[in-house]
């Protein structure tokens, strides 16, 4: 969506070629093909992909848009940006006039031109222009009586009509317009005295500035005070002293004006509706009438979207510097101040992701809160582990400014992380990796804090849902700097004992991770701010329906916002690879982790019996690569060793790919799912049928019709998310671009093989980047063949097929690393 904002003094800014031009467009929407011209041309002009964009035209500029963009309603007047510029043809009333760069058109002829023609020459034709008058208006609070423009002005149609919808009576004497009633006058001065002014240009007489001389146009007046950490709203109509009655009297019957110590204000309607939203934004619940000045006091955290409401009520308004300060970086993210980054992220971090530790180190300094959704892939744990950084990087000066009564967070302070059981070995590992400055205390299973105290002993900490819940007497008693939260959906549920432990965690700013901030209705977003923004959200009451249920989730989504960073691989595609490649590490279940050990160990005494007998080494290689196949399958399911199907499920990959999955469902996002064993992917269909997910099939045993079919019924129905595939059945030779994101459920370790499955995707014909997940479960075989990757790439690319004869390639004693504890 386009909308270009217009300055309503265009008049006097159009002969100077100094148009000052607001522009806004919705990045996560594409243009439709009658908006494709004019983007083109806004380039050109020097505008840049943003959501919000300011540029200073000429008229010649502006003179193109008109005409790029004729007949589609993407134009408003700053002052009004909900009101469309209306067209009459091709003239965009009230903007066109002002755009010709010929000579006045209103100078009268010079005496040479109106010398009589040679004899036997013509007359020149007359020059139309030169015969237009505008419309004169003249009267008292008494009565009007208003001359038409010439026919040949664009405005003429309209005026006429607005004219005999109002009552005026035409004089054929005079060929005036006339309305004899001081009421009928007065609202018909209060509803249109700016259309006549600012859209028909007319003339106003001497005469009738004289008469109407105590006649005042109510303006709206807001202000605002700053009461420390909060601020005092007062808006309302400007009618002087007038008691609130009296306004709300003239509202309530259709009065246009009121009278009061002498003069007539003229009350504008419309300008009273935009007053009575305002007040209600304010207070947070719908009020009848509106109209005369009210206060309200409101939290500093509400500074960006009453900012953006007084912006659109009173342009030019003025706030003090410190609720500029609050609003200004939330409305224009260009604005805010970079996080102190080290040399080393500020290598690592793309531009949209610097923008987001911006983003987050902003609500952090005014001890705010937010969720940062970008889409995932995104790097939305990078960026949360930078603000981290930054934290402990920063040294508060000693004179910095207080908020709530209390310092800024000072260095030192130790920040929490809470993420699902699954994700607690990814976090460490990407901290360790990306901030090896941090120290990192993983609060989980038998590793736990000794007390309160011992907390400051750390930087960041790291912990789960569930564990979080059981010690949150030992975490009540820590003030964090910072707390972030991951996968929100844990919390959306205002009643769980998870989102009560989270929200009674005592910080100085709260923020949340989520490609998926609303699922199911809006109240996950208001169980989301409940931990975020305590007491931000007004609560809904009780049996709204309708128009009223409605208004409050209209607020809601203004409210929040501001505090709500989504960015798109669409819209920040240019600043990314083509390709992204992330790896998540699972710690293995207990029961797991238990058959793992034993598998181990029967493995070791299983070959170390095999060396005593003198067995040959191709003997013992091959026992060796068994003995690592039934370990990678402990690693995926211990179901695939225990060949029950019906077995418990143990399986932390299975809890990750759950959470993955939710994800990447939610997000509209389709997946190819690759492993090399046939007996998992018949465990994870019968997941994808427990919870209702539409899937495509393709494994081996299938025929060359049913293989075909199956990847064409995947690409050319949306409506399956989720492709199950083989390694050899569908790892090569497949055209599926119809996928934008590939799980690697048990990778191969060959990085050719894996890259062309990934590339099943990530081929010609795809749109979208490729997002390629690799599960890995950490302290396990599978970790140790990413470790030795690098130096072994070869040589490992065939370790786990046992029946292949490149396996003959690998020492023995680099089998028996993979073995070793």
């Amino acid at each position: 969506m386009l909308r270009l904002l217009l300055p309503p003094n265009i008049a006097k800014t159009a002969p100077r070629d100094a148009i000052a031009l607001k522009i806004e467009v919705d990045l996560n929407q594409m243009p439709g093909p009658e908006h494709l011209p004019a983007l083109a041309a806004l380039q050109r002009f020097g505008a840049a992909p943003a959501p919000v964009l300011f540029l200073q035209l000429s008229r010649a500029q502006l003179r193109e848009l008109v005409t790029l963009l004729r007949g589609q309603p993407a134009f408003a007047f700053v002052n009004a940006p909900h009101k469309d510029v209306p067209w009459i043809g091709p003239i965009l009333r009230g903007v066109s006039e002002h755009l010709n760069e010929e000579p006045d058109a209103t100078a009268k002829p010079t005496a040479e031109k109106s010398k009589p023609p040679p004899p036997g020459q013509r007359r020149p034709p007359v020059n139309r222009r030169e015969e237009f008058t505008p419309a004169t208006v003249d009267g008292s609070e008494h009565f009007l009586a208003v001359t038409l423009p010439s026919r040949e002005s664009h405005s003429y149609d309209v005026m006429l009509e607005l004219l005999k919808e109002n009552g005026f009576r035409l004089e054929p004497s005079n060929r005036k317009w006339w309305l004899r009633d001081r009421h009928k006058t007065l609202n018909f001065l209060a509803a249109h005295l700016p259309t006549l002014r600012d859209d028909f240009h007319a003339d106003f007489t001497a005469n009738f500035e004289r008469n109407t001389a105590k006649i005042v146009v109510a303006d709206i007046d807001a202000k605002v005070t700053a009461r420390g950490a909060e601020f005092d709203i007062t808006v309302g109509l400007a009618v002087g002293d007038a008691p609130p009655a009296a306004v709300t009297q003239a509202l309530q019957t259709n009065r246009g004006y009121l009278e009061n110590a002498g003069k007539v204000y003229l009350i504008d309607r419309e300008r009273a509706r935009r007053v009575t939203a305002a007040q209600s934004a304010l207070a947070g619940e719908q009020t009848a009438t509106g109209g005369s000045r009210q206060t309200h006091r409101i939290t500093g955290a509400r500074a960006a979207e009453i900012d953006e409401l007084l912006e659109e009520l009173t342009p030019g308004f003025q706030p003090p510097a410190a609720w500029r300060e609050r609003s200004n970086a939330l409305r224009d993210l260009s604005t805010l101040q970079p996080a102190p980054l080290s040399p080393a992220l500020e290598t690592i971090l793309r531009p949209y992701q610097k923008l987001g530790v911006a983003w987050l180190w902003h609500l952090h300094r005014n001890e705010l809160g937010g969720i940062l959704a970008d889409e995932m892939g995104l790097g939305k744990t990078l960026q949360a582990l930078s603000l981290l950084a930054a934290l402990q990087s920063s040294v508060q000066a000693p004179d910095a400014p207080r908020r709530s009564g209390r310092p800024v967070p000072e260095r030192g302070r130790t920040a929490l992380v809470v993420a699902p059981a699954s994700l607690l070995e990814n976090w460490r590992r990407e901290a360790s990796r990306f901030t090896p400055e941090l120290r990192v205390f993983v609060h989980h299973g038998s590793a736990r804090l000794a007390s309160s105290e011992t907390a400051a002993q750390h930087d960041l900490i790291i912990t789960s849902y569930g564990t979080l819940a059981r010690d949150a007497k030992r975490f009540g008693g820590i003030r964090f700097a910072c707390v972030l939260a991951d996968e929100a959906q844990h919390i959306k549920n205002r009643r769980t004992r998870n989102a009560r432990a989270l929200r009674s965690l005592d910080a100085d700013s709260r923020f949340l991770l989520t490609g998926t901030p609303l699922e199911n209705s809006l109240d996950d977003l208001r169980s989301l701010f409940e931990f975020l923004l305590p007491g931000f959200i007004k609560p809904v009451p009780a049996g709204l329906r309708g128009d009223e249920r409605t208004w409050h989730d209209d607020r809601l989504r203004t409210q929040t916002a501001p505090y709500i960073l989504r960015r798109t691989k669409v819209a920040v595609a240019p600043e990314l690879p083509d390709k992204i490649e992330q790896v998540i590490y699972c710690d293995l279940l207990p029961e797991q982790a238990a058959i793992y050990r034993r598998t181990h160990e029967e493995s070791e005494r299983a070959l170390f019996d095999l060396d005593a007998s003198g067995a040959s080494q191709n003997a013992i290689r091959l026992a060796t690569l068994t003995q690592l196949l039934r370990l990678r399958q402990v690693c995926c399911d211990p179901r695939l060793v225990s060949k029950q199907p019906d077995a418990p499920d143990h399986s932390a990959k299975i809890a990750a790919f759950r959470e993955l999955l939710d994800e990447i469902v939610d997000e509209g996002h389709r997946v190819l799912v690759f492993s090399q064993f046939t007996s998992l992917l018949a465990l994870l269909r019968r997941e994808l049928e427990g919870s209702d997910v539409p899937y495509a099939y393709l494994d081996g045993a299938m025929s060359a019709p049913q293989r075909q079919a199956a990847v064409d019924a995947f690409q050319q129905d949306e409506s399956i998310p989720v492709f199950l595939l083989s390694l050899k059945a569908g790892g090569t030779g497949l055209n599926l671009t119809g996928a934008d994101t590939v799980i690697h459920f048990d990778p191969w370790w060959n990085p050719a093989v894996e890259a062309q499955a990934t590339d099943r995707a990530h081929r010609i014909g795809q749109t979208r980047v490729v997002t390629s997940y690799k599960l890995i479960c950490s302290g396990t075989v599978e970790e140790k063949v990413l470790a030795l990757q690098e130096s072994k790439r070869a040589l490992l690319a065939d370790v786990f097929e046992a029946s292949d004869a490149a396996a003959a390639k690998l020492e023995l004693a680099d089998l028996r690393e993979l073995l070793r504890d």
